[in-house]
């Protein structure tokens, strides 16, 4: 059933294969080392194509073993077959591994077919004895009552047996008690004696009563619902309130109207904006900055603070998830292999540690496996380099996800487009209220900073102030960059068509407007959407579709936790169904807003990079036109292990 198993050194050298057909398995094996074992994800399996592939690392002599197989098929013993081969391998050719001799073949077909055949031959007895049914005497269902009514039965004889005890306590030895019985309760106003141990049967029926109402709120008598009084019966019912301005004439239309001439007597179209701010021109040519990253010392403090305290460190490791974190692993030894029942307490500290840090879970436990793929099998050298050993291989993890597969220069390939006559474009989208055109508002002001004339799309024709908002951000921003320091051109321009209006024609249009009047670069500014809204998704994928833009943003908040998982992925996938088409368009970046709120808790951008694989292009950290900057890998992985 496999179609291939190669062993092969992390330098590329493979040193054995099996292959059961004639299918080119390098392009699947190539896709799983790019995307999987260099990304160190920790997946525990991975699809190319029709095979499905899993692997597993040998860390102690630098292998990797790959199975694959047709993934419609359901192989339950796959990774135990993989754990088996790794460890027959390891110790029929220790010592040449050890030595360094891989550049010779290795026979190890005979040991390969035997593991594979007594690995099918267990899973399917393991499938036989599933499917054997069991006897009713064996079933869970047989030990249960068959009638409701033993449970009470069980209620009273535990009620007599308490009662004998009481009796017996006080020194009354009485008869032993019948065996209760379950009658409905008598209507005849004197108590009827039974057998149950003097209970009666009226207290039979109390007791069963309280049996099952026991853990409900008792009915309270709802005052509301009260019969009204004849004096109500003559007032008269709800009247619709009226709201002054309520657009609902054409009088309230003409003074809602803010288009025309203002109380102040400035037109819309020609707000002169006044007491603009223009110490931040001419601050941000070139790339962007990068985060801050906060000073180590510290930290180095706290270390030399532990090493001299066991006691406070103990108590530090209960407050926080600081250097507490590996404290689990210092019950180990120098000289000592490293498995995965070693370094499992320190696992469970680092996943809780990186919840709490706004990492989604998934993606916590993905990067718990990473870092215990790299660990497992590695031979330590001394005491006190295990938990720092553990802290290094966890940083290196999320550094490298972090880290981008490829760069995104807007400024160079904005000005490739220039040189080849067409405006740049770029989408913004995402969900309501993260800070779309806010943050569109700050890109703009960068471009603008390096001598691009931008053209804003509003193509957000739903939300009410949308096109009022960009209005706003175009004057603002012709206001500090004026045209008559750039030969009378206007740096910044509005496209708008109104609300209620097609956002992809909207879009194709302004494209168009600015590839005639000689703009650089088209921002396009889309409606918030949540991710479940199947209409507006489609409208999304339609604007994309048509338009072909250059890069396509997602803007998120730094906020989420888990729910930065379920909005990438879905927002990807909508974009992928819905535009039928061979190659769709994805997400090709992010926009993570609001980190200026988080403190430390930068987790959101662990999930959202790893979820899309794609970079962080830019990070907003507060609400002027110059607070935008590039992401710090070093610096949000520091964040990111603090206490």
């Amino acid at each position: 059933m496999l179609d291939l198993f190669t062993i092969f050194s992390k330098g590329g050298i493979v040193l054995w294969y099996f292959q059961s057909t004639s299918q080119v398995f390098t392009p699947s094996v190539n896709a799983l080392i790019k995307s999987i074992v260099l990304q160190e994800r920790g997946a525990d399996h991975f699809t190319h194509d029709s095979l499905a592939l899993k692997y597993k690392l040998d860390n102690e002599f630098e292998l990797v073993f790959v199975v694959a197989y047709q993934k419609i098929l359901q192989l339950s013993y796959v990774d135990k077959f993989l754990s088996t081969v790794q460890q027959e391998f390891r110790d029929k050719y220790k010592n040449d591994l050890q030595q360094g001799t891989i550049s010779r073949s290795f026979d190890f077909e005979v040991n390969f077919d035997n593991i594979l055949r007594n690995a099918e031959n267990e899973s399917k007895q393991e499938a036989k004895e599933k499917k054997q049914m069991k006897t009713f005497q064996q079933s869970e269902k047989s030990k249960k009552t068959v009638t409701g009514s033993g449970l009470l039965q069980n209620e009273n004889t535990r009620i007599v047996e308490e009662e004998k005890k009481k009796k017996e306590k006080k020194g009354m030895k009485g008869k032993e008690p019948a065996a209760p019985t379950i009658a409905s309760p008598v209507s005849s106003e004197e108590p009827q004696k039974n057998g149950n141990g003097g209970l009666t049967e009226e207290e039979l029926r109390q007791n069963r009563e309280k049996f099952f109402n026991r853990g409900k709120k008792p009915k309270t008598k709802d005052i509301s619902k009260s019969p009204t009084s004849p004096s109500d019966k003559g007032k008269k019912g709800k009247t619709n309130r009226i709201w002054d301005l309520n657009g609902t004439n054409a009088k309230d239309a003409a003074a809602l109207n803010r288009s025309n001439i203002s109380e102040q007597g400035d037109l819309v179209d020609n707000i002169v904006v006044s007491n603009v701010d223009t110490s931040a021109v001419g601050t941000m040519g070139g790339q962007l900055q990068d985060i801050d990253e906060s000073s180590s010392e510290d930290e180095e403090e706290e270390e030399e603070e532990i090493v001299q305290n066991r006691k406070k460190e103990q108590k530090n490791t209960k407050k926080s998830g600081g250097f507490g974190l590996w404290s689990g692993l210092r019950n180990l030894v120098g000289s000592k292999t490293l498995s995965r029942e070693d370094i499992l307490p320190c696992l469970d500290r680092m996943r809780d540690h990186l919840i709490s840090k706004n990492v989604a879970s998934e993606v916590a436990d993905k990067l718990c496996d990473s870092v215990a793929g790299k660990l497992e099998g590695r031979v330590l050298g001394t005491f006190s380099s295990v938990a720092n050993t553990v802290k290094t291989s966890l940083q290196e993890s999320c550094v490298q996800l972090l880290s981008p597969r490829r760069r995104v220069d807007i400024l160079r390939d904005a000005m490739d487009a220039k040189q080849n006559g067409r405006p740049y474009v770029v989408t913004f989208c995402g969900v309501n209220g993260v800070g779309k055109s806010t943050n569109l508002a700050k890109v703009c002001f960068w471009l603008v900073e390096n001598g691009f004339r931008v053209m804003i799309a509003a193509c957000d024709t739903f939300r009410a102030g949308a096109v009022e908002q960009l209005r706003t951000h175009k004057k603002r921003l012709n206001a500090m960059h004026p045209a008559t320091a750039h030969s009378g051109q206007v740096m910044v321009e509005l496209y708008e068509k109104g609300y209620g209006k097609d956002a992809a024609g909207i879009a194709m249009q302004a494209i168009s407007h600015a590839r005639d009047t000689k703009f650089d670069v088209v921002l396009v500014d889309t409606a918030g959407r949540m991710q479940d809204n199947e209409p507006l998704m489609r409208a999304l994928s339609k604007l994309i579709k048509i338009n072909q833009p250059d890069l396509v943003l997602f803007v998120g908040e730094a906020l989420v936790g888990n729910d930065a998982i379920d909005q990438l992925v879905k927002f990807n996938q909508s974009l992928a169904d819905f535009s039928q088409a061979e190659n769709p368009h994805i997400i090709d970046g992010i926009v993570l807003t609001k980190f200026d709120t988080i403190d430390d808790k930068v987790g959101a951008a662990v999930s959202m990079t790893y979820i899309t694989g794609q970079p962080i292009v830019f990070v907003g950290t507060g609400q002027t036109y110059t607070d935008l900057k590039n992401l710090n890998a070093h610096a949000v992985v520091h964040s990111l292990l603090k206490a």
